[in-house]
């Protein structure tokens, strides 16, 4: 006799001969959605965006800002889509933090070489960057669970894509550009803060993540 199924518990479907049934751990196993497709044209404008600040004599900042702004934008709209949409995936969790760590972090040295950001802002938001991308590897290696995105740490991130920009057009021959360099300092101390206390946040969370990750492994 066959055995019975739990009450609530659904029948399993049928199985094609030699193809294996897979189910994601928290997410969803999609590729192509608008949150990823968003976060692979920040990738592929990485290239543009350092050619637009020094492929031009005299460099094109105020073209280089406005993209980098637009880009910052893609940022924040992926990660309402996502959430509203229901398009929350696997990869999307990857693919759009390295999306901002290199985006940024490529932006930051570039706007540093060109002399446009102050060199204060420049240096710490680097510095956290590189802090963020060595934990995270060490993390990987040492065999830990994936760590959420937190919100300090996205709206830190979507701050200095913000402020930058701003620092940009502050360096630019636009009429604004005196507007624009006050708003840059407004916008980049608070990022700047909260990108520290969510990297402080991601301590407990990143020990929690290796012990997991460890007793999964065991």
């Amino acid at each position: 006799m066959a055995p019975r199924l739990a009450a609530g518990a659904r029948q399993p479907g049928p199985r094609l001969p030699g193809v294996a049934t897979v189910q994601s751990a928290g997410g969803d196993n999609r590729v192509l959605t608008v949150p990823n497709v968003l976060s692979g044209v920040r990738l592929l404008c990485v290239p543009v965006f350092l050619w637009l600040l020094f492929g031009h004599h005299p460099h094109n900042r105020y073209g280089a800002g406005v993209l980098l702004g637009v880009l910052g934008v893609t940022d924040w709209v992926d990660g309402y889509v996502a959430r509203h949409f229901h398009q929350v995936s696997t990869l999307g969790k990857v693919l759009d933090p390295m999306a901002d760590r290199l985006l940024i972090g490529t932006a930051v040295i570039a706007i540093l070489v060109d002399g446009a950001v102050p060199t204060v802002v420049g240096v710490l938001a680097l510095v956290r960057e590189v802090l963020v991308a060595a934990a995270a590897l060490g993390l990987a290696l040492a065999g830990a669970r994936r760590i959420d995105v937190q919100w300090a740490g996205k709206a830190g991130t979507f701050g200095l894509m913000v402020a930058f920009p701003l620092f940009l057009v502050g360096h630019s021959t636009a009429g604004w550009r005196h507007a624009a360099e006050a708003l840059g300092w407004v916008t980049a101390v608070p990022a700047l803060c909260l990108s520290y206390y969510a990297a402080i946040t991601y301590v407990p969370l990143a020990r929690r993540a290796l012990l997991e990750g460890r007793e999964a492994r065991s």
